[in-house]
């Protein structure tokens, strides 16, 4: 974390969160795994804990922090080599609508639980026949009377299973599109089984129906039709958001096989004492220390406040594909080994390779570049 953001309180708080992982978290990662499900039980843990959305203000039972804290519970998470609970999608990307662009109504009445951990959100963007272009959703909210009649298929929804709350996007007109606030046991809600998956099988993921799902028109998140504007405010945390794991799963992988090649004899020695091996762990530390040197650059100065979209989108970019080459690499380091899922790599090289997709793709990600520099 840069050095301006690192305090006194902020270790103290690091170090609580570390051991609350280290107890509640990490001695279960393998079963989490193994069973594709982290029980309920753990997200009213964390609430207990104060580790789920630290940012809202006191009346609604939060600490009012600074996203440093978030940051701060997301690579500690990490560094449990865990892919579920998904607090960060919960905490720093699907509350913030709510707390954001929520009418006081709202905010009073989902608030409070999403902090305890008694509602879990997530949010429903992507569909069958629509990814990284939005506007081509197919699923409709028609106004009736005090209410919105939704219809449509969501798909990949992370937390979709546990979610109590989810934020969806709809087509309200021919021209528009809003944000709704489904609730758990909504008539016409519905969801597929939990989807299968080539790594974060802990996390839940699912398909998301509606079929004539009545929503009351009081759980329209924002103005009806400016839905693409209130996405575009929130992607700059996103993208931050999903470089931190991405950055947290690099370093961690690399101290993995730092200890490995260490350990690891061939040939009458460590395998790291050889140079090809040596090099290559030097060439993958010198891209961890640059991601996270343009990391923490990156997350002081959104905490600052300025429009960081275009660093944003760079390191989401970079950060995540450099965690894939450092996956590689660090399997291959391990031999044999690193294909057997009693090595976390194992796990991790499937679990990293789905960070260039999700909150934009690499490619979205240079489009997005390209155009801050004047070149589409």
């Amino acid at each position: 974390m840069h050095e301006m953001l690192v305090t006194e309180e902020i270790e103290i708080f690091r170090q609580t969160v570390r051991m609350f992982m280290k107890r509640e978290v990490e001695p279960h990662v393998e079963e989490w795994e193994r069973t594709r499900e982290v029980p309920r039980s753990v997200w009213n843990r964390l609430g207990s804990e104060g580790l789920l959305c630290p940012w809202v203000e006191a009346r609604w039972g939060g600490s009012g922090a600074g996203f440093e804290y978030s940051v701060v519970i997301v690579e500690e998470l990490g560094r449990t080599r865990a892919s579920a609970p998904m607090v960060s999608l919960h905490s720093d990307i699907v509350v913030p609508y709510i707390a954001d662009h929520g009418t006081d109504e709202q905010k009073d009445r989902w608030l409070p639980g999403c902090v305890s951990g008694d509602i879990v959100a997530a949010i429903a963007m992507t569909e069958p026949g629509a990814g990284s272009d939005l506007q081509a959703i197919r699923t409709r909210a028609v106004r009736d009377g005090d209410h919105y009649v939704l219809s449509g298929q969501k798909t990949f929804i992370s937390n979709g299973l546990s979610a109590d709350l989810v934020i969806v996007a709809a087509k309200t007109d021919p021209k528009g599109m809003s944000l709704v606030a489904v609730e758990r046991d909504t008539p016409g809600f519905s969801r597929g089984p939990r989807l299968r998956k080539m790594g974060g099988h802990a996390q839940d993921t699912c398909d998301l129906f509606f079929d004539d799902c009545r929503v009351p028109a009081a759980n329209l998140i924002g103005t009806e039709g400016h839905a693409l504007r209130i996405i575009m405010t929130k992607l700059q945390q996103e993208r931050i958001i999903s470089s931190v794991v991405s950055q947290v799963a690099a370093e961690v992988m690399l101290e993995d096989t730092i200890e490995y090649a260490k350990t690891r004899q061939a040939f009458g020695k460590p395998i790291g004492q050889h140079q090809h091996i040596a090099f290559r762990i030097a060439e993958m530390a010198t891209e961890v220390e640059m991601g996270r040197a343009f990391l923490d650059r990156l997350v002081y100065d959104h905490c600052m406040g300025p429009d960081v979209v275009r660093h944003a989108s760079m390191a989401k970019y970079w950060i995540c594909e450099m965690a894939n080459r450092v996956a590689y690499d660090c399997v291959q380091i391990h031999g044999g080994y690193g294909f057997m899922d009693d090595y976390p790599v194992s796990r991790m090289y499937r679990d990293v390779r789905c960070h260039t997709i999700w909150a934009g793709t690499s490619e979205v990600m240079k489009m997005i570049i390209a155009r801050g520099l004047g070149l589409a």
